[in-house]
């Protein structure tokens, strides 16, 4: 006799083993916490730079220079052997993936923390990033392969409201820890997270792998690793000399997307390629990709310069500063989890694009604020921001993730994670330049004016608000017009930029609108016991 599951019109047969199924939601919890510490141990960082530039015994006395590597070593890293994590958790098993990964990641932290020089910091945060690259994509791949398809996008939106959450509760958890011990304090506090996540992951965890993975393709994997590498690199070093004309800039973007350019067409004709290069020709598909990363180049900018203007223009601590993110984060809590329902609604194309115009539109109301602005303006724009951000990421993961068998859930899933990852770091990059950029021309005519300053310090002081605050402070109180110009001229350069990021968040609303899916039709329901003794009645 056959099965309901094969009686036309029924549901699919569960697929997930019943033991596993019953115990999703806490095995939802465990990979949540193993994700929350890697970012934000990221955003924890940023509130801790001051401190770590304090000469010891309080800080390492690290440079600008040695600061920005202690966060691009992680980036570079992470970024860079991401793909490969998929991978080897597709090939290996994602459970042993993600166990290894949080293993290096608790290590890290633990060395990060007792550093005892820049170099030391630098190296350590490197080792961070490598056991993150092992911890992303596994979380992403072992819900895919725990939860039911119909379920996957509740818990896919839980899994993209934690990374929000996340984001913003670093600055306050870092503020919180760096008021009460020392700077090291902002890693140790990973420890304990980690062996409470390995011992849960040990317990609850099933590991799942490609049944069938084929040949190992290395060559693939080198080409993947040095384009990433390559590509990720540029893009941070234009950042720093906020020129991405410089010989140097261009020679390593360009030698990036060439190695990515063979990994592509060594992939199209091998016969065990990495990655299936043919699901890029699903418009849905490369849509969702691209919208995940215009996304995160308009949010990261933004972040970037919001950062600086609660802090530096309006005099906020830090701890107040993450404080005043609360919003951004709260509105992706309380929405992504939902926003399968506007989906099933309304279809993915109108939700990701009316909701990359929302995101579009707070970038723009960033020209509300100026140094007098009340800061519930802003409170306000980053609620509807996380609002919109929120109705975004979960349906396009989604696309992601369902257009690929769940076999291979660690590929679609590190190929998620590298588009987010590539994004953000050209918003921070990009649009990080044209804030510095806008900024110093603003300024250069004032400096310049300066009686009794010599040449190398204006310049100095005219490459960012902190520095020609410095020197206002050492001016006494003749530099408190200084203070106003750079705060007037930093509002400038913050205008313009948030009308970069707007820009980049309308080419997503044209990307989503012109390529993402529509409304889908309602999935057949069994027929009931008094319906199919109609029709046998009938027939």
């Amino acid at each position: 006799m056959a099965s309901s599951s094969s009686t036309p019109g029924a549901p699919p047969a569960r697929q997930i083993p019943e033991p596993v199924h019953r115990r999703r939601w806490a095995i939802l919890s465990t990979l949540m916490l193993s994700l929350l510490i890697v970012v934000l141990d990221n955003s924890i960082l940023n509130v801790a730079m001051k401190t770590i530039a304090t000469p010891a015994p309080l800080g390492l006395g690290a440079t600008q220079s040695e600061l920005e590597w202690a966060i691009n070593s992680y980036t570079l890293v992470f970024a860079g052997l991401l793909f490969t994590a998929g991978l080897l958790g597709d090939r290996l098993g994602r459970k042993k993936t993600l166990l290894f990964g949080l293993a290096v990641f608790g290590a890290g932290s633990v060395l990060a923390g007792v550093s005892g020089s820049p170099a030391e910091l630098i190296t350590f945060r490197a080792l961070m990033g490598l056991g993150g690259a092992f911890v992303m994509p596994s979380t992403l791949a072992i819900l895919m392969n725990v939860f039911e398809r119909e379920e996957q996008p509740r818990a896919i939106g839980i899994w993209a409201g934690g990374v929000g959450l996340a984001i913003a509760v670093g600055p306050i958890a870092g503020g919180l820890l760096l008021a009460h011990f020392w700077w090291g304090s902002v890693f140790m506090i990973n420890a304990p997270v980690v062996v409470v996540s390995l011992i849960a992951m040990v317990i609850l965890v099933p590991d799942s792998k490609d049944p069938g993975p084929g040949r190992l393709d290395p060559f693939g994997v080198l080409l993947s690793v040095v384009g990433l590498v390559l590509l990720v690199y540029g893009i941070i070093k234009g950042g720093q000399l906020a020129d991405f004309a410089d010989p140097q800039v261009v020679g390593t973007i360009a030698g990036g997307l060439a190695v990515l350019v063979v990994f592509v067409l060594h992939q199209k004709h091998s016969d065990h390629p990495s990655i299936d290069i043919s699901y890029f020709r699903s418009p849905a598909f490369s849509a969702a990709i691209a919208a995940i990363a215009l996304v995160f180049f308009a949010l990261m900018g933004v972040a970037f310069f919001t950062v600086f203007y609660i802090q530096s223009v309006r005099g906020y601590t830090p701890l107040q500063a993450g404080m005043l993110f609360l919003p951004l984060a709260a509105a992706q809590t309380i929405f992504a989890p939902r926003a399968r329902l506007a989906v099933d609604q309304y279809g993915a194309r109108a939700v990701c694009t009316f909701s990359m115009f929302v995101v579009a539109t707070t970038m723009s109301g960033m020209l509300l604020l100026d140094t007098g602005t009340p800061i519930w303006v802003l409170e306000a724009l980053f609620f509807l921001q996380g609002a919109g951000m929120a109705h975004i990421m979960p349906p396009a993961t989604v696309a992601v993730m369902q257009a690929l068998p769940r076999e291979k859930a660690g590929s679609g899933s590190a190929l998620n994670n590298v588009f987010r990852q590539v994004g953000g770091t050209l918003g921070v990059a990009v649009l990080g330049s044209l804030l510095s950029t806008s900024y110093r021309d603003r300024m250069q005519d004032t400096l310049d004016r300066l009686p009794g300053v010599p040449p190398a310090a204006r310049h100095a002081a005219g490459e960012s608000i902190e520095a020609t605050h410095g020197l206002a402070d050492r001016m006494g109180p003749a530099g408190r017009s200084l203070t106003a110009v750079a705060d007037d001229a930093f509002i400038h350069a913050m205008h313009i930029t948030a009308l970069g990021s707007a820009a980049i968040a309308l080419l997503g609303l044209v990307v989503a609108a012109a390529f993402l899916p529509g409304k889908t039709a309602p999935a057949p329901q069994p027929a009931t016991p008094q319906e199919e003794r109609k029709a046998g009645a009938e027939r």
